[in-house]
């Protein structure tokens, strides 16, 4: 078991249970609905031991049940950190044996506890050492906050050759004995960096950490661990490594029948605003009803699309020598706008991630049309005339399982250029019958993905772009309707369809006057308004214009790296 501080003072005592007695991080995240037993070959040894072809080292991740709440814990007194609930930090325990523990893990109050933190096995004899020293890389000892005692965070100071991957916590100024923790020999190592925010005050900040480099061919692999950062201090930040897969042979990965177990297990619902008029469809609808391939300087002759975009022009560049377009009647075009939820279909992009240690299940979806942006001014609520117009639209989110345990770990949903990473524990589910779907929802016109419903404001001082979301009646459920459309490994026996290799727009560039657009908004609004509306455009993201079609999945960056 770790080291709980003991609390001799009982007043202190009172007071901290009376603080600490409601915080989430106090209970264990669980899905909703029992794990599923997967096909035989992807997940083994109860879920937790797998080799990663580490050069003899052997891994094995330590979950909820396996970790002990360390000092410094629940930091509470100021409320700092995510929701100003503070973070806790937490040692692992019940190893088996023949293991050694590599660093510890912390995460915020604010959430459940949902943990893990990676532990090795040496069948080599000379692939983890023990630290020669430890150095203090911060602690706690001047924060005016409420704690469980001062917390001290050592950094292992390696021998020659190694690398040391994680911190240890302790409630004492004593160094750590030797033998707490182990190094990693150095050519098993790569670079990593700060990732998401845990803690942090008055110049001391906690971060996850994650390797430097991610994608789809590379070898970093995530330990599970936390890095310490002080401010105005004499001392360098700590010199922590991730671990390095140096046989990349994606033996970890699922086949094909494993990879619908999983999707069929996690797949979103999807849900749309109840106003949205602009829904998406499948690929081969869109194809199929009317939609037109353009070429430079032969607009006049546009191309109908075969069902499965065979006849588009495949690899190249986005060099502007082709586009699609909507149908040439009116009628035509209007309905194809509106898509057509009952074709449609999503598809999966399927992608080793950090060292494949976990698989990525990227979740494409296209809308032939994204309407029109409106903006909220402080109380008032415009319509943005064209602005944000664009024909065709690919959305996605994001899965990332761990292929250790077969478990959702994180998604991405993505948001116009960019988007968000959330935890399992913090997503809505919607399950039953053995599932643990979550839930998304996309937002008006813009199909910008949130993992609640409610408007989101993309800008400041209540003036920016409305991103609203809501759980209407127009819903998909992703498990439904699927096709596989890439895997980025041997063994995942993908077919890639023609269109997935179009690199060109999937809509025309829309012209309009962006200029009298703003001008007809601004003539509406009064002094003060107007005046915060003409500063807010001026901020407004270039994708929001919208003028320009995209590109499909396949040309974006995160197609072969990490979502950013």
């Amino acid at each position: 078991m770790g080291n709980c501080l003991s609390i001799s003072d009982p007043s202190l005592e009172d007071a901290s249970k009376k603080l600490l007695k409601a915080l989430p991080v106090d209970t264990a995240f669980k899905f909703p609905s029992p794990m599923p037993t997967f096909s035989q070959g992807l997940y083994y040894h109860q879920f937790l031991l797998i080799s990663l072809a580490l050069s003899q080292l052997v891994m094995m991740v330590l979950r909820n049940e396996q970790l002990t709440w360390v000092v410094v814990s629940k930091l509470v007194k100021f409320r700092r950190g995510p929701d100003n609930l503070g973070a806790t930090f937490f040692e692992p325990s019940s190893i088996p044996s023949g293991f050694c523990i590599l660093g510890y893990y912390a995460q915020p109050n604010n959430r459940k506890l949902f943990g893990w933190v990676l532990t090795a096995r040496d069948l080599s004899s000379n692939t983890l050492k023990p630290p020669v020293d430890y150095t203090l890389v911060g602690n706690t000892e001047s924060l005016k906050i409420k704690q469980d005692g001062t917390g001290y965070f050592w950094q292992p100071v390696p021998p020659d050759g190694y690398q040391a991957v994680g911190l240890i916590v302790t409630n004492s100024s004593q160094k750590p004995s030797l033998d707490k923790l182990s190094c990693v020999r150095s050519d098993l190592t790569e670079q990593c960096e700060a990732d998401t925010w845990i803690w942090g005050t008055n110049g001391v900040n906690i971060s996850n950490l994650r390797p430097t480099t991610r994608g789809t061919q590379a070898t970093g692999v995530s330990v599970g661990t936390f890095t310490c950062q002080t401010q105005n201090s004499s001392l360098p930040p700590p010199a922590l490594s991730c671990l390095k897969n140096t046989k990349l042979d994606f033996s970890t990965m699922p086949n094909g029948s494993q990879i619908g177990e999983l999707f069929q297990t996690y797949s979103p619902w999807i849900y749309f605003h109840p106003d949205e008029e602009y829904l998406p469809s499948s690929v081969n609808w869109y194809f199929n009803n009317g939609a037109l391939l353009y070429k430079k300087g032969e607009e006049s002759k546009p191309i109908p699309i075969e069902s499965n975009g065979s006849n588009l022009p495949q690899g190249g560049s986005n060099d502007g020598s082709y586009w699609l377009d909507l149908p040439i009647d009116k009628n035509g075009k209007e309905r194809v706008k509106k898509g057509d939820l009952q074709s449609t279909k999503v598809y999966l992009h399927i992608k080793p991630m950090l060292g494949a240690t976990f698989t990525d299940i990227s979740i494409w979806i296209f809308y032939p049309f994204n309407g029109p942006a409106r903006a909220k001014v402080k109380f008032v609520n415009l319509p943005l005339g064209r602005i944000g117009e664009h024909i065709g639209d690919w959305e996605h989110t994001t899965l990332r399982i761990s292929n250790f345990t077969g478990e959702l770990w994180r998604v991405f949903l993505s948001q116009h250029s960019g988007g968000v990473w959330v935890d399992a524990c913090d997503l809505e589910f919607q399950g039953g019958g053995g599932s643990n779907k979550f839930v998304a929802y996309a937002s008006l016109h813009g199909h910008a993905m949130y993992p609640k419903p409610g408007l989101v404001l993309q800008g400041d001082d209540g003036v920016g772009i409305r991103n609203d979301t809501a759980k209407g009646k127009k819903v998909i459920d992703t498990g439904l309707g699927y096709e596989v459309i890439a895997a980025e490994y041997d063994g995942g026996g993908v077919v890639e369809p023609p269109w997935v290799n179009y690199f060109r727009k999937w809509g025309p560039k829309i012209d309009y006057n962006v200029d009298d657009e703003v001008k007809s908004v601004e003539r509406i609004l009064p002094g003060l308004l107007k005046k915060a509306f003409v500063k807010f455009v001026k901020k407004i993201p270039d994708e929001v214009y919208g003028e320009d079609g995209p590109t499909g999945p396949k040309l974006k960056s995160n197609w072969a790296g990490d979502e950013s």
